[in-house]
């Protein structure tokens, strides 16, 4: 197993992408605490290598509390996972300030200053860090202004990350996943007329949408030594959507 022991953080692990962060993480053989603002399910709380935290991580005051007490469950943390984050529609006409700052105090600060707290832990072992961007953070649909900004931020700070923290030891690299389904990409599938899903298929050079554990995997890949010499970096894990130029129809 690549991480057996290995202690990680990870942020909103109960469900969709970071669930399937989470399965991958402790298939290697990983002790994972997840911090959300809801309870996790009864499969997640009644396993030997999973701690559960509730936290508000749009509470500035909550980030120094978290960190210390996952790394006395854990007894230290090696990888920090920013997953959590919001995602809304709203046309630039509409939104409002309320709106922009719980986006970015989820999206981009909660990161940053998890990231700050978890330092003297990461420092021990010569941890790593993986940032969950979005191909939103590099394109755009429609009104994501507020989505689209984040996600940009994102993949900026994990590359600046990687420059300040490479002296310690710490590796920062982001993940920018394309279409991943849920269920909530399920039922907004369900409104749309017939073919919608073939449609959608047909957007991807491998033929299908991803799944929460193809972002499991890459997160498996960046908290491994098999990265080792990988920092910086943000992957895309689309299934070709982003580099697939589309045709007139």
């Amino acid at each position: 197993m690549h991480l057996q022991g290995r202690r990680v953080l990870v942020t909103g692990g109960g469900r969709g992408i970071g669930r399937g962060i989470v399965d991958r993480l402790l298939e290697e053989g990983a002790r994972v605490a997840i911090v959300q603002r809801g309870d996790v399910d009864e499969v997640l709380r009644e396993h030997p290598r999973v701690e559960a935290l509730r936290a508000d991580l749009t509470d500035p005051s909550a980030y120094a509390g978290v960190v210390a007490e996952v790394a006395e469950r854990l007894g230290g943390i090696d990888v920090l996972v920013n997953n959590a984050g919001a995602m809304f529609e709203r046309s630039v006409a509409e939104i409002s300030p309320d709106e922009w700052d719980l986006m970015v105090a989820l999206n981009l600060r909660a990161p940053l200053f998890l990231t700050q707290a978890a330092l003297p832990h990461l420092r021990d072992g010569g941890g790593a860090i993986v940032n969950i961007g979005s191909i939103e953070g590099i394109g755009a649909n429609p009104q994501h202004a507020a989505y689209s900004a984040t996600k940009a931020g994102i993949h900026g700070m994990t590359r600046a990350l990687a420059v300040d923290l490479g002296a310690d030891g710490i590796r920062c690299n982001a993940i920018a996943p394309g279409w991943i389904d849920s269920d909530l990409s399920e039922a907004y599938l369900a409104e749309l007329p017939d073919g919608a899903r073939a449609a959608l298929d047909a957007l991807h050079p491998v033929g299908r949408t991803g799944r929460p554990r193809d972002i499991g995997d890459a997160v498996v890949f960046l908290a491994s030594d098999a990265s080792a010499f990988l920092t910086g970096e943000v992957i895309v894990v689309d299934g070709g959507r982003t580099a697939h130029l589309p045709l007139p129809s």
